[in-house]
């Protein structure tokens, strides 16, 4: 239970309104989309910049922890709350401060939804290019913490590069600007991009200055089916090795197609479709069919069983019903989905997935991978009965060596999930112990008594 003194002087702090510490409120903010959970102490709920400053200062003063969260949706126990912490949601700072169409940018509260800004910016011709799977209802504070990214990443880049300054409290209560307004700037250290996929673990962002960029005019699809994994991965290599740069290449494995077969969504695919390509190709109308020619030609090759292309929107709708229905129809596989999204070298992407399925069958597991094969970062979901502790076990060993794998074909533990709770056990491996302790020491600057999101991102 939280100290009285402490409850005291939050509500003091953001009024009793903003602060709940009832065991109902505590418990519907004990977890995220991972299966633990941990009920916080309390639940507090700041409105303005000035809310999460005095909260802060709070916080340092009786050495309490606190666990920022945006909507929940993340996959690696980000906001799961440490042990006698409270959590701080930002689902009530939801204001857009500021939209300068003219300059492209717009000014954001951490718990504005992703595809607002977005919606927002294609009111005047602009779009925020970052698009999440859960950009519908995740907020933007939570994709500021992970660094998220999406399909268009293998284009656009990640929500890092959209970043132009931040607005932030620190461990000690401290109130931070960071970057500037404009696109060029190189004055000082660069602590926005520091801040960007920390995972909380250094400061609470407040607003976020984002930058926005004219809307493509047009947008063409490509689905192609293969015989196989290996196929289908060796057709993404020959894709990113030509000049046209796809604004998305999505991958779904032998086993995401066998996932969809029972809800219809495979019934179109020709027979001996083992492993699936979705492409997109965006720009002036004029220039689409080149780009679109240019891509098929690179993806041309063994195994390659059917084409097809799109150009009007119901026809791009109908080639993507395949990955779109993949989320539901996987969840029918098991109750627990260990979702991990993994990047190894494009390059790597055929011998990375082979050893995925080596894995599925020696441990006798469902696993089901699919992503953004453009940036080699694979989905790879590990389907189990939690209940069943020899699956589990089988489970965990299997992500393990998985994980392992990754990093000696020269990967990361992850590409926009982040690290939280569920892989800080892996960090070590993949940071040497120099580096770990210089973020280590960063970490203690902005936050000398660990009082920001611990638990999370560095081993014990």
């Amino acid at each position: 239970m939280l100290p009285a003194p402490a409850l005291a002087a939050f509500r003091a702090a953001l009024g009793a309104d903003r602060v709940f510490d009832e065991a109902a409120a505590c418990e519907a903010y004990a977890c995220d989309e991972t299966p633990r959970r941990v009920v916080p102490d309390a639940v507090l709920f700041p409105a303005s910049h000035a809310d999460v400053a005095a909260l802060a200062r709070v916080a340092f003063e009786h050495r309490v922890a606190l666990t920022p969260r945006g909507a929940g949706s993340g996959n690696v126990g980000g906001a799961l709350p440490s042990p006698g912490s409270v959590v701080v949601s930002f689902e009530c700072m939801r204001r857009v401060l500021e939209f300068d169409p003219a300059n492209r940018l717009i000014v954001v509260e951490p718990g504005v939804v992703t595809d607002e800004i977005d919606r927002i910016a294609r009111s005047a011709g602009l779009f925020y290019p970052p698009d999440p799977g859960s950009s519908a209802y995740c907020r933007i504070g939570g994709n500021l913490a992970m660094n998220a990214g999406g399909p268009r990443a293998v284009k656009y880049g990640v929500t890092r590069d959209y970043v132009l300054g931040l607005r932030a409290v620190t461990g000690r209560g401290e109130e931070i600007r960071t970057g500037c307004r404009t696109t060029k700037g190189v004055t000082g250290y660069d602590l926005t991009r520091l801040l960007v996929g920390s995972g909380g673990t250094l400061a609470l962002i407040t607003e976020a200055t984002l930058k926005l960029l004219p809307a493509p005019e047009a947008v063409a699809t490509l689905r192609l089916c293969f015989a196989s994994n290996r196929d289908a991965l060796d057709a993404v290599s020959r894709v990113m090795r030509q000049a046209v740069v796809p604004s998305a290449l999505e991958f779904m494995d032998r086993r995401a197609i066998d996932a969809i077969r029972p809800t219809g969504a495979a019934d179109d695919l020709p027979p001996g479709t083992r492993a699936l390509l979705m492409v997109e190709a965006d720009g002036a109308p004029e220039d689409l069919p080149r780009q679109i020619a240019a891509l098929e030609q690179a993806l041309a090759g063994a195994g390659l069983l059917e084409t097809k292309s799109g150009f009007a929107r119901d026809d791009i709708a109908r080639l993507w019903t395949a990955r779109r229905s993949l989320s539901h129809a996987v969840k029918r596989i098991a109750p627990l989905k260990i979702n991990e999204d993994i990047v190894v070298p494009v390059s790597q992407l055929a011998e990375f997935v082979d050893f995925i399925d080596h894995m599925a069958d020696t441990h006798r597991l469902a696993v089901v991978s699919f992503g953004h094969a453009g940036n080699g970062n694979l989905h790879v979901n590990l389907m189990v009965h939690p209940d069943d502790a020899d699956e589990m076990e089988r489970a965990h060993l299997a992500l393990d060596a998985i994980l392992l794998r990754a990093l000696a074909l020269g990967g990361t533990l992850s590409g926009e999930h982040g690290i939280g709770t569920e892989k800080r056990r892996f960090i070590d491996r993949e940071i040497e112990p120099a580096t770990l302790e210089l973020m280590r020491a960063i970490k203690r600057q902005f936050d000398p008594h660990g009082l920001m999101n611990p638990g999370k991102l560095f081993p014990d």
